[in-house]
Formats: structure tokens, C-alpha cells, sequence
């Protein structure tokens, strides 16, 4: 039985790990920040050493833009310097490594979506430390899965959650339309993650649900899904409810998972629709 260690595992993304993981296929040790502190190196390789796990799964990351613009400090800290820690005990252990990324290592300002190929070029403090992990996980650990992916929702604070909070209240929202991405559910999210872990083919993935919308596109889609009848507003980002500083075109191209043929993630629409559904039924 494979041993994997989840980093995170409170958030959106570890919480779906969690959800969609196998008990019989692996023994899982989950850890957070109250937990385990992965900006200290010490604790990070004790809990390695103690544990050995086969696999690590680095889910943790500080996302809040706003706070990482305001707090450079604690963003490196957390998203580089916590994920070279991990990094550092996987290289020790010979453990494999998923690092969880961001479309926001590129600029935003294509108008074509962005492949593994492309070169990055981060724009906010957020960007820049997880490109600063990327950097990391290729120098201490060859073991390594780098995976971007964008707009991701789950459990938690997520757009998908915050507009509901605002509809259900009938409170009229303006909505960015000018900011462009996939939206991706964790748990499918997930679901590749576990794929790809039980293979060998390093490297560096996209992996978001297929299709592309504006931001304005998906809360009209959750409406629809739904059935809240608040009114919504198309306007800029800079005036839109539920935005933040982010790439204006956050559009990644599965590219590696396309060419493989071996692996598809489903179309946004219906990966959403899935997730309401799972909503309603708890």
C-alpha cells in the first residue's frame, strides 16, 4: 500500500483528495497548518523522516492575491519556501512530488491559451512565489509533477460559493467580464491528480475543465443551474464583484493530457453542474 503524504489537506483541493482517494490503495497521512508547519524545515523533514511516504501531495499555498500584494513576505514564505521544504524530504526519500500551481506564473495578456511550453511570466507577488516553487521542485526533487490548473472550486471559499452566498440574498452583483479562464472542480481536480500519481511521466501538467468562459459566462451558468433569478451586471474587472488582481486571459491548454490521449478532464459546464448537485444533496 502506497503511502501519501497530503499537505493542505483542509483546503478545497486536499478536502477533494481526500473524497475521491481509495483507502484500500493507500494509506493517507493528511497534515495543515495546525498540523504541520511547511516553512519550517526541521519539522518538515522530521515528519518526513518518521512517516516515509511514497508520495507528496503539496496542496498548502497561501492564494489570496490581495494578501500576497500586501504581504510579499508570507507569500514566499508559504508558497516558495514551503514548497522547497517538501521538496527538499521528497529528494531525501526519493518520494514522488505533486506540486499544485497556478495559471497566474503567466501574464494574462494572450489571446491564446497558454501550453507547459510557454514562458511564464508572473505579473503579482502571487504568481511570482508559486513560479519561485516551480523553480524549487526542479532543483531538490527529479520525482516531480508540477500541475496548473485555474478557477478552481470546492469546499471553501471559492467564487462559486461567495456568488451563491450573494444570490441567494438577491443582492445584485456585477461580474467581471473581461477576465477569462476554465473553471475546475477540485474533486476533478483530484481525480486526475490520482491518475497521475500512480504513474512515472514527470514533468510539468495543465489540467483545468475543458472549455472557456468569462467570469460573467460562469455566474450566468450558475444561475441557470440553479434557478436564482438576481439580477447580474457585465462590467470590468476593476468594478466587478468577486474579482481580485488576476491575468485578464487566464486560459491554460491541457496540451501534455491532449497529445497523451490517455486522459481527458470534462467540460466545465458539466463538472459545475455535478458540483451543485453534490451541494444540494448534503
Amino acid at each position: 500500500m502506497l503511502k501519501v503524504w497530503i499537505n493542505g489537506a483542509n483546503g478545497q483541493l486536499g478536502t477533494a483528495l481526500n473524497a475521491v482517494v481509495d483507502p484500500l490503495e493507500f494509506e493517507i497521512f493528511n497534515t495543515d497548518k495546525a498540523e504541520l508547519d511547511i516553512t519550517d524545515l526541521d519539522e518538515v523533514i522530521s515528519f518526513g523522516k518518521i512517516n516515509r511516504p511514497d508520495i507528496i501531495i503539496n496542496c498548502a499555498a497561501l492564494t489570496n492575491v490581495d494578501v500576497c500584494e500586501e504581504n510579499p513576505g508570507a507569500a514566499y514564505n508559504v508558497n516558495a519556501l514551503g514548497a522547497r521544504n517538501l521538496s527538499i524530504i521528497a529528494g531525501d526519500l526519493n518520494a514522488k512530488l505533486v506540486q499544485i500551481s497556478t495559471d497566474d506564473v503567466f501574464d494574462g495578456r494572450s489571446s491564446e491559451p497558454y501550453n507547459e511550453f510557454d514562458k511564464t511570466s508572473p505579473h503579482t507577488v502571487y504568481g511570482r512565489s508559486k513560479l519561485a516553487a516551480e523553480n524549487y521542485v526542479k532543483e531538490f526533487t527529479n520525482k516531480h509533477f508540477i500541475i496548473r490548473s485555474n478557477w478552481v472550486y470546492g469546499r471553501g471559499n471559492n467564487f462559486v460559493r461567495e456568488f451563491l452566498k450573494m444570490a441567494k440574498a438577491e443582492i445584485p452583483i456585477s461580474i467581471a467580464s473581461d477576465q477569462f479562464g476554465s473553471p475546475t472542480s477540485a474533486r476533478e481536480l483530484a481525480r486526475f491528480i490520482l491518475y497521475l500519481i500512480q504513474g512515472n511521466e514527470y514533468g510539468t501538467y495543465h489540467a483545468t475543465c475543458r472549455g472557456v468562459c468569462s467570469r460573467y459566462a460562469f455566474a450566468k451558468e450558475i444561475l441557470r443551474l440553479t434557478g436564482y433569478k438576481t439580477r447580474i451586471k457585465a462590467v470590468p474587472a476593476t468594478e466587478a464583484h468577486l474579482s481580485s488582481i488576476r491575468p485578464a486571459y487566464a486560459v491554460l491548454d491541457n496540451f501534455i493530457i491532449n497529445i497523451k490521449g490517455e486522459y481527458q478532464m470534462p467540460q466545465w459546464e458539466d463538472a459545475l453542474a455535478a458540483y451543485l448537485k453534490n451541494m444540494e444533496e448534503k
